[in-house]
């Protein structure tokens, strides 16, 4: 296992401590580990499972039900592009290429140096 997934599995294992013997720890536990990491790795999910003793099929349940939570490294800069009809009827359709010329990347990817993300919305 590399080093850094060795360093994030001993940090979440810190965070998860003390909400071990309590209820409703879960949210916060994610939300920590998110603000830490910048999304949720499979070793942090998994470490929170193990240690909390919750299916991880809960825990992944609970992270793709809220927007909040990202299962992959998001860039520094998001870009959110409208994909609505009022904003298609109005061009956005127009920016968005642009701005996937501009960043290299499709929607709902990353630029390989994590400076960019492209959204829709």
């Amino acid at each position: 296992m590399a080093q850094v997934e060795l360093e994030r599995i001993q940090k979440t294992r810190d965070m998860v401590a003390p909400w071990k013997n309590q209820k409703g720890g879960l949210i916060p536990i994610l939300q920590e580990a998110q603000k830490e990491f910048g999304y949720l790795p499979p070793e942090v999910m998994e470490t929170i499972s193990r240690e909390l003793k919750i299916p991880k099929a809960e825990i992944y349940g609970v992270a793709t039900f809220y927007a909040q939570f990202h299962l992959k490294p998001r860039g520094r800069h998001v870009i959110r592009v409208c994909r609505g009809t009022a904003c298609h009827v109005r061009g956005s359709l127009k920016i968005l290429e642009k701005v996937k010329e501009l960043t290299g990347v499709s929607e709902n990817e990353t630029t390989d140096d994590l400076r960019f993300t492209i959204e829709p919305v």
